[in-house]
């Protein structure tokens, strides 16, 4: 399928490995012009190389921090027209809530939450007016099935898909639309940060919860960041511009509810 969207512009934050890194890839496939945008210059200037080798497009990079309004500033004077925005953030580690502190979530709302607001402010009103923009937030299937160690995560990202909401539903009559990908449990450095994290309260070593998150999904298996990849890109596309406001679940069924 042609999706459409060969010579436009994305900025893709996280875009220098996992999910992120995956949906930058796919839109260079499709002939998108792609700015990848993280905190590290090597794994940035390496993604870049390796996407542009792979799909034949350049790619851009730039070291911007999300959740930094420098960082945004970078990102923007990199990407100055985005016609794509993909608002990608790692969530921070488990932990109780009894221990968090309010620096933790102030950052926590910078990261997943009022980072991405801001991304989506100085990128919207240009969409609008070109009559062609896709937003895409990758948020979490935590949002609809919350774990406990994961509050503050849990939170914030809910915070963002609660804006998203009435926002996406007046602008998508300029073919503007905004939607959320909801991720569950996928093989990436962010899966074995989280598992990290719960190895003292469960007295498990890291094998043993990696292979028991993987048996418990009902697919068997982790997903894989180019399924993710493939979704976004055709969220993106030319195609999708009836559909906003939506979190779509992509996690192996791993979320029980039938709504």
């Amino acid at each position: 399928m042609d999706l459409g969207i060969r010579g436009k512009q994305a900025l893709v934050f996280g875009g220098s490995r996992g999910m992120g890194r995956a949906c930058a890839l796919q839109l260079a496939r499709e002939g998108v012009a792609v700015t990848i945008a993280a905190r590290n210059p090597q794994t940035l200037e390496q993604a870049a190389a390796e996407i542009s080798q792979e799909t034949g497009v350049g790619v851009g990079w730039v070291s911007a921090d999300l959740t930094l309004p420098q960082g945004r500033d970078a990102a923007i004077a990199a990407c100055p027209h985005p016609d794509i925005l993909v608002n990608n953030a790692d969530g921070p580690l488990p932990g109780d809530f009894r221990d968090w502190s309010r620096e933790d979530w102030i950052a926590a709302l910078d990261a997943m939450m009022l980072g991405p607001i801001d991304m989506i402010r100085r990128v919207v009103d240009g969409m609008v007016e070109r009559r062609f923009g896709r937003i895409v937030n990758i948020v979490s299937r935590s949002v609809k099935a919350p774990h406990a160690e994961l509050g503050l995560s849990n939170g914030a990202r809910s915070g963002l898909i609660g804006f998203v909401g009435g926002l996406a539903r007046q602008t998508v009559r300029h073919n503007v639309t905004i939607n959320n990908l909801l991720p569950g449990a996928f093989a990436t450095d962010a899966q074995a940060r989280h598992i990290q994290g719960m190895l003292e309260q469960t007295g498990k070593t890291f094998e043993q919860l990696w292979d028991e998150r993987a048996r418990s999904n009902p697919a068997g298996r982790y997903g894989q960041p180019e399924e993710l990849g493939a979704l976004c890109a055709y969220v993106c596309s030319a195609h999708a511009g009836y559909m906003t406001g939506q979190n779509l679940l992509i996690d192996g069924g791993g979320y029980p509810g039938t709504y």
